[in-house]
């Protein structure tokens, strides 16, 4: 008789199978890690050529400590979710036919997992990063227990929580993000619609076919949009007060209707948003522990220059993109500057990097200075200004002001980005 593989805990589970090995430390570091060619000589290059290659940058990532846990956290949310679900169990078809729900038979644990940060530190990018570490979302099984005509697998989904924190927008955004990722046009129906009334009733049927095709994760980003933010005249009256603004509610069911996934076992689910939407999501139902049953993982923005981590790692890196003749020493004083001018926020450093090159090609002499980067925040990054004046204080009223501003406001960051490359 041949005897397990004690290498590999999920020997003879047909979902696992093909999810490649389960990562080691290194190999996370290795997956996540993304550094552009470093640029050459500039001898000779046009400045407006420089920029085009200077936008690379954007593409640099460094993953911290916490992105590496979450990788380990994905990994194992899919892995663990599918050993409850072998296919050759015969409770796996009972959930998946709801036999378990009228027969009273014992539920696998939940898996779920919270990820939280302000806008900017990297989040939303560090799940997808850690989504995509696996070979390939879906898995085409020719020959499956009960299945006559084979099985496609999907190893995750990934949908951002619409704006509206609608039951009816986020069911059309699962199902968009299904018919994609497959390939194929099962709601086809519901998406001919020019709306779905019943949002729930969508939702569910979603979920029925999420679970018959045995989804490993799904990650519900942006997850502060099923709340509202309390308006700004209701924030500048609780100065003082030392409490966070307040989030309402805009569909009670769906909250239940998370609640449920989480409760019944048959998904694990990965959510991330920004402080105030994680909070109110574990005040509002009291889901803190089903939530982080696999982990609370906290991004968090530079605050420390002399950190190894931001100094001589981070800043360390981003220093070689220099698209100059006479490069800017990578010190001490540039450390302090950055994380001043942006509250440390990764997004807002890559930024900042960027124009602060705009400015110096604006010169005859070709090199970059530190007062670049005061001018290009002072000019390119200035409506951003008293937010992350507000963000360095650390003090909740002064932050709640600008709420809107630096966790929600998405059509700055298109137009800068579409501005700064321009030649």
């Amino acid at each position: 008789m041949k005897l397990p593989n004690p290498l590999d805990p999920y020997a003879g589970n047909i979902l696992v199978a093909k999810l490649g090995d389960i990562p080691s430390p290194l190999t996370a570091l290795t997956s996540l890690t993304q550094v552009p060619v470093f640029p050459g000589t500039m001898e000779g290059i046009p400045q407006h050529i420089r920029l085009h290659h200077l936008m690379a940058v954007r593409d640099l990532h460094l993953p911290p400590l916490i992105e590496r846990q979450l990788l380990q956290t994905t990994d194992l949310m899919v892995r663990q979710g599918y050993r409850y679900r072998d296919p050759l169990s015969s409770s796996t078809w009972a959930a998946v036919s709801g036999e378990n729900q009228r027969r009273k038979i014992l539920l696998p644990p939940s898996f779920a997992a919270a990820v939280e940060g302000l806008s900017g530190v990297g989040k939303t990018q560090a799940c997808l990063r850690c989504l995509h570490s696996f070979p390939t979302q879906t898995i085409h099984h020719a020959n499956f227990p009960r299945m006559a005509d084979g099985l496609l697998q999907t190893v995750w989904l990934s949908v951002e929580v619409p704006a509206s924190g609608k039951s009816a927008d986020l069911a059309r955004a699962l199902m968009e993000a299904w018919d994609l990722a497959t390939g194929g046009s099962r709601f086809a129906h519901w998406l001919a619609k020019d709306k779905i009334t019943d949002g729930m009733k969508a939702l569910d049927e979603w979920r029925q076919v999420a679970v018959g095709h045995f989804l490993g994760v799904l990650h519900l980003d942006e997850i502060q949009n099923l709340f509202k933010l309390s308006s700004l005249k209701q924030r500048k009256n609780r100065k003082g007060s030392g409490e966070a603004p307040e989030l309402s509610i805009v569909e009670d069911q769906l909250l239940r209707w998370l609640l449920y996934l989480t409760n019944s076992g048959q998904i694990p689910l990965l959510v991330s948003g920004t402080p105030d939407g994680i909070g109110a999501l574990t005040r509002r139902l009291s889901t803190l522990e089903r939530i982080n049953t696999m982990g609370y993982h906290a991004f968090e923005p530079f605050s420390d220059p002399r950190a190894p981590e931001f100094l001589n790692t981070f800043l360390g890196q981003l220093g070689n993109f220099q698209y100059v003749r006479h490069k800017l020493a990578v010190d001490e004083n540039l450390a302090e500057l950055i994380i001043d001018l942006t509250g440390g926020i990764q997004r807002l450093i890559i930024a900042l990097w960027v124009v602060a090159h705009r400015v110096a090609f604006e010169r005859k002499e070709d090199d970059l200075r530190l007062s670049d980067f005061t001018q290009a925040a002072s000019t390119w990054l200035a409506p951003l200004a008293p937010a992350i004046a507000a963000l360095r204080t650390k003090d909740p009223d002064k932050m709640a002001r600008y709420e809107d501003l630096v966790r929600r406001d998405t059509t700055f960051w298109a137009k800068f980005w579409e501005n700064a490359a321009k030649s």
